[in-house]
């Protein structure tokens, strides 16, 4: 007759302890990850606003070219609010009900525009601060979300 250790009868599972320390180390890790992954979230989105104002900025290039005039590229011909000449959200590349981003244009001349990507409050950029690209190339972005751009907020990586 073979003799089993007491050593050898035990190691057959995890103990209740052994559990606890998993599911502890696994909840601090997520605690330490969770918010730098919401974080890279936000900057994606924030790229695909970026991308899409400057896709945005191309056809009011177009509009400029064939009508000699920044003014009425909007909807129903107007000079401000939502584009007719490009998507009205961001991610244009994803459903509307997918959007992150509403684009408008904040102002139009015969020579002068502004662009703005407005994050949606239902989205997960609420509160994230509007993008802007102005026609003579600058970009800003109203970081602090106070709605006035600072002389620090004139870059979109600040």
């Amino acid at each position: 007759m073979q003799k089993i250790s007491l050593a050898q009868q035990n190691s057959q599972g995890f103990s209740l302890v052994e559990l606890m320390v998993v599911v502890a180390i696994v909840g601090i890790v997520s605690m330490i990850a969770y918010p730098s992954y919401q974080g890279f979230i936000k900057g994606s989105n924030r790229a695909a606003a970026q991308a899409d104002l400057m896709s945005l900025a191309a056809a009011m290039e177009r509009h400029k070219a064939a009508r000699f005039s920044y003014q009425g590229a909007a909807d129903a011909a107007a000079d401000t609010g939502s584009p007719a000449i490009f998507h009205k959200h961001s991610p244009s590349s994803e459903p509307f009900a997918s959007r992150k981003y509403e684009l408008r244009i904040s102002q139009a001349s015969a020579n002068t525009y502004v662009i703005e990507a407005r994050p949606y409050t239902s989205s997960t950029q609420a509160g994230d601060g509007s993008l802007f690209f102005y026609s003579d190339g600058r970009k800003a972005w109203d970081q602090d979300n106070n709605g006035a751009i600072a002389s620090t907020e004139y870059c979109w990586a600040c």
